[in-house]
């Protein structure tokens, strides 16, 4: 594009012109880490928990208190670290011979493997022009220009923000024509670089993003709930089909179906990459709705006791959909939200989902162990059908959109 001082780009025109190279492979492996010490955190708790219960005594109530502290704890961390990044910057073989101890401890592996990157990660450099900080995105953009091999559109780094203003400034004869009053001007809210978090929260609850973030919430809630409620259901109802009286046995970890859990957790793998998919065949929205729709049909039949072949092949399918639909929210909530509060409106959104992963172990845990397997099977299927329901309602469809800088109201 070209101004009064001459050509200018975007933050979206460089990382178009520089295409997708080696910088973005990086990017990918390392955001990728992270994920898989959450997932592996997640994972074990299907294994720590009989484990634990066995060897501390615990009631089924115990033990699910256990898993639910966890969430607590992500809840915490992912409101504070999103309020944070948004205003100083983005940045089965153990467990039977070694104990739960070393399973935790080798956990948390690939976290400390990311601390050793962690000076090598830059800002991002949509965040640092929004702010001000023009050289240093441009800093940026060079150093993925270099690892990518190419070079940076020729002309002078702008923010959006910076054109919306040019834009409502120096109107364009079309948009004089269209503009109902001349005294209607749009400010962008949220542009303080020293927003806290009720300022935040403000923006994101504002007449022009309210309906976006509270849908966005359930969808959250929904997702977190149903998904971490379906890891815990793979031991929970093999384990508990015939819903015995007897108490379990001390040994009750070692009764854990090691190969129920490796098949509903191999679900991920396709439920990923039909999600890569499905989300730019379809669009967003169209894509979450129809995966929660048909993960409630697959849970159905779970209502009733069946074989634990049976069980674990729906719990296949069923994890394939939310899998997808995990995968497909977290692409759609950064794109919902400005640059300006995206972060901790993603951050926000995310420890809403902590507090379904709270509550699922009491349901998962607790309702199956108390021999109410319907009763708990039809609270997953009403959470993930409101969930689907929401996705429907949700104002923006973000396939194919630019992302904002700011909000305008």
């Amino acid at each position: 594009m070209t101004g009064d001082e001459g050509p200018s780009y975007t933050v979206d025109d460089a990382l178009v012109a520089l295409g997708f190279g080696k910088f973005q492979i990086l990017v990918l492996v390392y955001a990728g880490v992270g994920w898989i010490s959450e997932a592996m955190e997640m994972m074990l708790l299907s294994f720590v928990g009989p484990a634990v219960q066995a060897l501390w005594n615990l009631s089924p109530h115990e033990e699910s208190f256990i898993t639910s502290a966890v969430f607590a704890g992500m809840l915490i961390g992912a409101y504070s670290w999103g309020i944070v990044s948004d205003r100083y910057g983005r940045r089965q073989i153990v467990m039977p011979n070694l104990g739960w101890r070393w399973l935790l401890a080798l956990s948390s592996l690939p976290t400390s493997f990311l601390l050793l990157f962690y000076k090598l990660t830059p800002e991002s450099p949509r965040y640092l022009c929004l702010k001000g900080r023009t050289a240093d995105a441009i800093e940026v953009l060079e150093k993925i220009a270099r690892v990518n091999g190419r070079e940076l559109p020729s002309g002078n780094l702008v923010s959006d923000h910076e054109i919306e203003l040019q834009q409502i400034d120096n109107p364009s004869e079309d948009a004089r024509l269209l503009s109902p009053t001349t005294n209607e001007i749009k400010h962008p809210l949220g542009m303080d670089s020293n927003l806290g978090g009720i300022s935040s929260l403000s923006v994101l609850l504002s007449p022009k993003l309210a309906r976006s973030t509270v849908l966005l919430w359930a969808v959250f809630f929904g997702n977190a709930f149903s998904y971490y409620g379906l890891v815990l259901l793979t031991t929970e109802l093999n384990g508990h089909s015939k819903c015995m009286s007897h108490k379990l046995q001390t040994e009750k970890s070692e009764d854990v179906s090691y190969k129920s859990i490796f098949i509903a957790s191999f679900a991920e793998i396709p439920g990923l990459l039909l999600s890569a998919v499905a989300v730019d065949k379809l669009g967003r929205k169209l894509s979450m709705s129809t995966m929660f729709f048909i993960c409630c049909i697959f849970l159905l039949p779970l209502v009733f006791h069946l074989p634990e072949g049976l069980t674990t092949g729906l719990l296949f399918l069923a994890r394939i959909c939310i899998t997808a639909t995990f995968t497909i929210v977290y692409i759609y909530a950064p794109e919902m939200y400005p640059t300006s509060v995206r972060t901790t409106g993603v951050g926000i959104a995310s420890s809403v989902g902590r507090i379904g992963g709270m509550i699922c172990p009491l349901v998962a845990v607790g309702l199956v162990h108390g021999c109410h397997q319907t009763v708990a099977v039809l609270l997953f299927e009403i959470i993930v059908l409101l969930s689907g329901i929401c996705v429907v309602f949700l104002p923006i469809e973000t396939m194919g959109q630019e992302l904002r800088d700011s909000v305008q109201v």
